[in-house]
């Protein structure tokens, strides 16, 4: 039984991890004074001051990135 346990604990761990892939987050850069999107989840510490996902596509996280209010707003090209 406790084989047993241990090997459904190990497949949702693997199956969590790749989940994971294909997701998007949004952070925070100090360093840059931007707001970037990124395909990993973000260690928050030094120049990244926050982070805010998982989004399941680009088109989802550049909607949450435009709705922060600490980001600074794209400017439109001509």
């Amino acid at each position: 039984m406790k084989s047993l346990m241990l090997a459904v604990i190990f497949v949702c761990a693997a199956g969590s991890a790749c989940f994971a892939e294909g997701q998007f987050w949004v952070v925070g850069n100090r360093a840059t004074n931007t707001c970037d999107i990124v395909t990993s989840n973000p260690v928050i510490d030094g120049n990244i001051w926050f982070g805010d996902g998982p989004y399941a596509s680009l088109a989802d996280a550049k909607l949450a990135r435009s709705t922060i209010s600490t980001c600074p707003k794209d400017k439109e090209k001509d």
